[in-house]
């Protein structure tokens, strides 16, 4: 792995902010940068069937402004005393560009800006993010337009119940990630795992089971009690005093977002479980709707497919 922090540059999507935030990382970890400016305008253009000069024309303005956007967002960064090296893809789709020059660099992150993304987006997995979360073997974070804390919070999302990170690896890389980075800012970790109570269920379970009583009470208190066993038992493994370990019941896409906001979170770090077949990647519809509404940034760590 290089010392490099990869820096994805869409010129529509907060590229001030995302060149702050990646200078920070870099700086935070004595790193160089790299700027990938990603722009498929021009190559829609040269595949139009008529190209006249007039188009010729527009795309080397087009090319032009977007070297001159990227000189610019460069100069930010040296500011800061980081290296910084500069490149432009014209290539589609966008993840498959920025994919292709992680495995050149081998970063040690791909920083990127994020927005909102439409539920047809989320459902077909079209855009750029989904894709980098299913394929991108790198840690992925993600940008919002926030103000970065000069202490930051750091939150690790977790849930060491899961059938697909039975022996807690993707877990212990997730917080061995948020300690790393928190050391290194003279930051704070807290531990995060959500889980889903049966007696948010219980009113339909017995209608399905009628005539038969599910007792909703007593299996929620135990499944509550074994993932908060599982959840200290994972804490003490990994060093996270009790006071900054929270176990939340409900759904995951409303509690960790609200959880970020109360308590003034700068950044997420969350987990992309890998599996073999088709969908390499498990990204399901709460990390999409997570991903939409955390007021922070995000940082999607993969693990290796077994």
């Amino acid at each position: 792995m290089s010392e490099t922090v990869l820096t994805i540059i869409e010129l529509d999507n907060y590229p001030e902010e995302v060149v702050a935030r990646a200078t920070w990382l870099a700086s935070l970890l004595n790193c160089d940068l790299e700027l990938l400016l990603c722009d498929p305008t021009t190559s829609f253009l040269s595949e139009m069937f008529i190209i006249s000069s007039e188009v010729r024309d527009l795309a080397e303005d087009i090319e032009d402004a977007q070297e001159q956007a990227l000189l610019e967002l460069a100069k930010i960064a040296e500011s800061s005393g980081v290296a910084v090296t500069t490149r432009t893809s014209h290539e589609r789709p966008v993840a498959d560009a920025v994919i292709s020059r992680a495995m050149d660099v081998d970063p040690m992150f791909v920083v990127k800006g994020t927005h909102y993304h439409s539920p047809a987006e989320r459902a077909t997995f079209a855009d750029t993010d989904w894709q980098l979360m299913k394929k991108l073997d790198y840690p992925l974070w993600f940008v919002k337009p926030v103000a970065w804390k000069k202490e930051p919070l750091i939150v690790a999302a977790v849930d060491p119940t899961h059938e697909k990170d039975k022996e807690a690896r993707l877990d212990r890389l997730i917080v061995e990630t948020a300690q790393s980075l928190a050391s290194a800012s003279d930051g704070r970790v807290e531990l995060v795992h959500t889980y889903q109570r049966l007696v948010e269920i219980g009113s339909r379970a017995m209608k399905t089971f009628k005539p038969v009583k599910l007792p909703i009470d007593e299996l929620d208190k135990k499944i509550r009690d074994e993932h908060r066993k599982a959840l200290d038992a994972f804490a003490r493994e990994t060093g996270v005093a009790d006071e900054n370990v929270h176990q939340l019941p409900g759904r995951a896409h409303e509690l960790l977002p609200m959880f970020a906001q109360t308590h003034g979170a700068s950044l997420m770090v969350m987990g992309a479980l890998s599996r073999g077949g088709i969908a390499r990647r498990y990204i399901g519809n709460t990390a999409a709707r997570v991903l939409d509404h955390l007021p922070c940034d995000i940082l999607v760590v993969p693990a290796a497919a077994d």
